[in-house]
C-alpha cells in the first residue's frame, strides 16, 4: 500500500471515530476496513513468505518445502486451520510459529537464536516469520477451523490455555477474561470480542494474522497475545513459549467451525 493511501486511511478512521462517537463507530470502522480490503497490504507479506518458503537458506542451504506442518511434508492447504496440534516427532503440541522454528532449525540448520532473532518486524528490521505465517495461513483461506483435542497433550494444552485465559495477575489484576469474556463490551471505540462465545471467537480467530494499519506490519497471533500481555501489565511472554501455544489452542478450539478468512486488515 502506498504511504499516501495509508495516511488517508488513518485520517478516514479518525474522522469516522469523531463523527460517530454516538455508538455507530463500529459500523463506520467496518466501512473503513471494507474500503481498504481490496488492497490489503498483507498480500505483499504473502508474496515474500512464498519466496522465503521456497528459498534455500541456512547452513544446510535447503528450502522449507519439506517442512511438515501436520498434513505431510510441504503440504500447506488446510494446515493452518488445524493448528495448534500434536506432533509425534517432537511429542508436543505446536502452533504454526513454533513449528516453523522447528523446521528452520532441523531442515535449514539455523540455531534457535537465529530462527527467532526477529519474530516481530519493525521499520528497518523485517521479520521472516511474519511473511511465512501470512503465506501459509492464506493457503487455508475459506476452510473451516478444525482443532483436535483427542490426544492427551492436546487436551492438556487446551486446559492450560483455559486456565491462563482466566488467570488474574499483574498491577491491574487483569486476565484475558477481564476484557474478552462478556458480550457487548468495548474499550474506547474498540469492540471487545467475547472469546468464550462461539460466534465471537470464530469472527476474531479467523481474521488473524492481520495487517495492522497503525503499525504497518502483518502481525501474527503470537504478537497479538504478546501485546495483550503488555496491556495487562504482565511480564513479556517468551516468544513461541508453550504457555502461549496453550492459550492459542484454547482460542482456536473455541473458534471451531469458523471459516478462515485471513490475513485480514485491522486498524
Amino acid at each position: 500500500m502506498k504511504p499516501k493511501l495509508v495516511i488517508t486511511a488513518l485520517l478516514l478512521l479518525n474522522a469516522f471515530s469523531y463523527a460517530h462517537a454516538d455508538g455507530s463507530s463500529s459500523d463506520e470502522i467496518a466501512k473503513y476496513r471494507q474500503i481498504l480490503s481490496e488492497g490489503n497490504p498483507a498480500e505483499l507479506w504473502e508474496m515474500r513468505g512464498e519466496e522465503l518458503w521456497k528459498k534455500k537458506a541456512g547452513p544446510k542451504n535447503v528450502s522449507l518445502e519439506q517442512c511438515d506442518l501436520g498434513k505431510g511434508p510441504g503440504i500447506l492447504k488446510g494446515a493452518y486451520v488445524e493448528l495448534p496440534k500434536y506432533f509425534m516427532d517432537v511429542n508436543k503440541v505446536m502452533d504454526l510459529e513454533q513449528r516453523l522454528i522447528y523446521c528452520r532449525t532441523t531442515l535449514q540448520g539455523l540455531t534457535v537464536k537465529q530462527a527467532t532473532a526477529v519474530p516481530f518486524g519493525s521499520v528497518g528490521h523485517p521479520s521472516d516469520i511474519e511473511p511465512l505465517v501470512a503465506y501459509i495461513a492464506a493457503e487455508s483461506r475459506g476452510m473451516a477451523i478444525k482443532i483436535s483435542t483427542k490426544h492427551p497433550l492436546e487436551k492438556e494444552a487446551y486446559e492450560v490455555g483455559k486456565r491462563l485465559f482466566y488467570y488474574r495477575a499483574g498491577s491491574h489484576d487483569f486476565a484475558c477474561a477481564t476484557c474478552h469474556s462478556q458480550d457487548n463490551k468495548r474499550i474506547r471505540l474498540q469492540d471487545l470480542s467475547n472469546l468464550v462465545n462461539k460466534s465471537d471467537a470464530q469472527k476474531t480467530y479467523t481474521t488473524w494474522p492481520a495487517y495492522r494499519v497503525s503499525q504497518g506490519e502483518v502481525r501474527t497471533m503470537q504478537h497479538r497475545l504478546s501485546d495483550c500481555m503488555r496491556q495487562q501489565r504482565f511480564p513479556e511472554p517468551k516468544y513461541a513459549s508453550e504457555s502461549m501455544t496453550s492459550l492459542i489452542m484454547f482460542m482456536a478450539k473455541n473458534a471451531d467451525g469458523g471459516i478462515y478468512d485471513a490475513p485480514a486488515l485491522k486498524r
